[in-house]
């Protein structure tokens, strides 16, 4: 049986308690996206419906905590076979106990701890290498992570510009977190074209890529190291490391040939004063 669900966590969990209602163990999983239309295996369709979500993670919780914690950020991240490893950890939780929690090398916790720690290093890279433009009085950002870290990333920034109104767009995952008035918001975009730099934005980005180039002492240059701590795969989206085009008025990285850029239409332009509407959800 393969069960097809949104892609959601709540659509996980939903998964998980139609697993043990119907008495059915599932050998693949798919969202709805992803599924072929044609299977040589049956396939049940599973429908989010947040009181069995919340009664799967009730049970979680009530046996560990820390499972249910490891559970949710483990989700969030690019490993392999997610679901059916998410699904393994569950059962052994459930027929065990939370025992095995304490073991890291379990073949059930192994990969979940794995996963976590890459999803933990992409963040601690990401809380420094986000670069804020400013749109007509609003800020933007792109990145393009291999884990889904906008649900990670939110309180961070929305404290760090609490006062402000801005937006981070995940390439990778199609997702943009919103952030206006105190209330924030993340909804599926599947592409965005940032508008371009205005002229004052376009001579901070002079300034930044001044200060980035003049700041390193030539004599110490380390290119491996700068690798190190700076792999390449991020400075897609870096003001630093944009082509001259960036720093003028009317150009933007977005119409640069960067790996992945996103196609679609236009960003709306937001007047100064005025931000986007408040999001419904608030943090």
């Amino acid at each position: 049986m393969v069960y097809e669900y949104d892609g959601s966590y709540n659509g996980f969990l939903c998964c998980i308690f139609e697993s043990y209602i119907n008495r059915e163990f599932p050998i693949a999983f798919a969202s709805n996206e992803e599924f072929p239309a044609l299977s040589l295996y049956s396939v049940r369709n599973v429908e989010t419906v947040l009181a069995h979500s919340n009664r799967v993670l009730r049970s979680i919780t009530d046996r560990s905590p820390r499972a249910a914690r490891l559970l949710y950020r483990a989700f969030h991240t690019c490993m392999d076979n997610k679901e059916i490893c998410l699904y393994r950890f569950v059962q052994k939780l459930y027929a065990d106990g939370p025992q095995f929690l304490r073991r890291p090398s379990d073949e059930a916790c192994f990969p979940l701890y794995k996963a976590v720690r890459h999803l933990s290093g992409e963040l601690e890279k990401l809380r420094g290498f986000v670069r804020f433009s400013d749109y007509s009085g609003v800020l933007g950002a792109e990145i393009q992570p291999k884990n889904r870290v906008l649900p990670f990333l939110r309180s961070h920034f929305c404290s760090r510009y609490a006062n402000e109104s801005f937006f981070l767009y995940d390439r990778t995952h199609g997702e943009l977190l919103l952030y206006s008035g105190g209330c924030s918001r993340i909804v599926q975009a599947d592409s965005l074209i940032l508008a371009p730099p205005d002229g004052q934005e376009a001579q901070y980005r002079k300034l930044w890529k001044t200060f980035f180039d003049t700041v390193a002492i030539e004599e110490r240059c380390n290119t491996r190291c700068q690798n190190t701590f700076l792999p390449k795969r991020y400075r897609s989206v870096m003001t630093e490391f944009q082509s001259e085009n960036a720093f003028n008025p009317g150009a933007s990285p977005a119409n640069e040939p960067l790996p992945s850029a996103p196609d679609g239409t236009p960003a709306l332009e937001i007047h100064p004063g005025s931000g986007p509407p408040a999001p419904g959800s608030c943090t």
